[in-house]
């Protein structure tokens, strides 16, 4: 059984909470998908769309996030979590902008509700960056430390320009074309955020998990100075100069620096000694394959006319890449903690439950499987443009929310049996 840094465990306060209201944001995300079907066939700059990609952005993909990376920063870091009343404060911070960010888009209410709640989100990202460098600067820096370090302030970049659009929705003051600042906002998330993030963190739990070590960390400090060359010279090229075709340039770039890492957990792979692939696993293999077709789709979003490019390349991103990789991680990580906080001073007994007995594997397999079926329909739906298609894939969607929901609840749920 995988370890994790028992003795330098962060407090529950600091993880389970974020771990809870992700879960209820999905749901909610699921829901709100079927009710506003009809964004999946609308341009991306629509009052439902902006709700639905925050609501996955942030309510989804960062609520979890932020409590798995305060999880595994003393496994990564090999230090304890710098402050975890912090990592609680930063929770309620990122609850209640996230809420009030989420309604303000969905009923385009622009303003001080907007603002208000964009700067509820900066106060927690500020408090997480805090908590990351304090942590950070106890141990020696390693490559999976510099990618979360570096994913904590593309983090705070994407939400301070976030904010600032936020602003300029209500009392316009920048120069340069809204939507073009929007797309800036959006790419820094990607591929700052979310994609330094899970680099960092997948290149130390993947072979961790698979019991196969690589040995070829030189891919890994690769993969680092790629991914950041060419987001921050797109960036700054978009910026100053504007949009041209040197984008193909900072695209290329950023993919070696994806490829780089893909090299590393294949080579991860193949030293692995744990043969047998769990559903876990290949809910990160999902994961992958969903990144890869989004990056292929990224030269068809800018040559190719047609919103549904556009809404495909997201879908495959926030619904394919980002929660897959969830998916597998939640069942990975959440079983521990809380088979942490019942039996970690229990030694020796018969009937003590493993991590894995916490949760029911059978409702996994079926939430995997129904996953696929549900990114697969809704794909479908999207490249054929037909909106019951559409639909089916969005219930479906909602039955994946209501496993995952249950299982992830009865880990919560569970009672100390001896």
């Amino acid at each position: 059984m995988v370890t994790m840094g028992i003795g330098k465990a962060p407090r529950n306060s600091a993880v389970l909470p974020f771990y809870g209201a992700g879960t209820i944001f999905f749901l909610i995300l699921t829901i709100l998908m079927f009710i506003a079907a009809d964004s999946f066939k609308e341009h991306f700059f629509h009052p439902h769309t902006l709700a639905l990609v925050h609501t996955a952005a942030l309510g989804w993909g960062t609520m979890i996030i932020f409590g798995a990376a305060y999880q595994l920063m003393p496994v990564i870091f090999e230090e304890e979590l710098f402050s975890s009343k912090m990592a609680f404060i930063s929770f309620w911070f990122l609850l209640i902008g996230s809420i009030i960010l989420i309604a303000s888009f969905w009923f385009f209410e622009v303003g001080l509700f907007m603002i208000t709640g964009g700067s509820a989100i900066l106060i927690a990202v500020i408090l997480y960056n805090f908590n990351v460098f304090k942590t950070a600067v106890k141990s020696i820096l390693t490559i999976q430390k510099l990618f979360l370090m570096a994913s904590a302030l593309w983090l705070f970049i994407t939400v301070t320009v976030g904010l600032l659009l936020a602003i300029n929705l209500y009392y316009p003051y920048i120069p340069t074309n809204h939507l073009e600042i929007l797309k800036l906002h959006a790419h820094i998330g990607f591929a700052g955020w979310f994609l330094q993030l899970i680099t960092g963190v997948s290149s130390k739990l993947v072979p961790m998990f698979l019991f196969g070590k690589s040995d070829k960390i030189r891919l890994l400090k690769i993969a680092f100075v790629f991914q950041n060359t060419g987001l921050i010279a797109f960036l700054l090229d978009d910026f100053f100069i504007g949009a041209s075709d040197r984008v193909f340039i900072y695209y290329v770039l950023i993919l070696i620096g994806i490829l780089f890492w893909l090299a590393y957990l294949k080579d991860a792979y193949k030293k692995r000694l744990k043969k047998k692939v769990d559903i876990q696993m290949r809910h990160a293999l999902i994961s992958m394959v969903s990144l890869i077709i989004a990056l292929i789709l990224i030269p068809v979003v800018l040559m190719v006319s047609g919103n549904q490019w556009s809404v495909l390349y997201g879908t495959f991103i926030f619904l394919g890449w980002i929660s897959a990789i969830i998916f597998g991680k939640t069942f990975k990580t959440l079983p521990f903690i809380i088979w942490n906080m019942h039996y970690k001073d229990v030694h020796g007994k018969k009937n003590m439950p493993l991590p894995r007995d916490l949760y029911i594997e059978k409702l996994l397999f079926y939430q995997f499987w129904c996953f696929v079926a549900a990114l697969g329909v809704l794909i479908l739906g999207i490249l054929i443009e037909e909106i019951i298609i559409i639909k089916i894939g969005l219930l479906i969607w909602i039955v994946v929310a209501l496993l995952y929901v249950f299982n992830v609840a009865k880990v919560f749920l569970h009672k100390k049996i001896i």
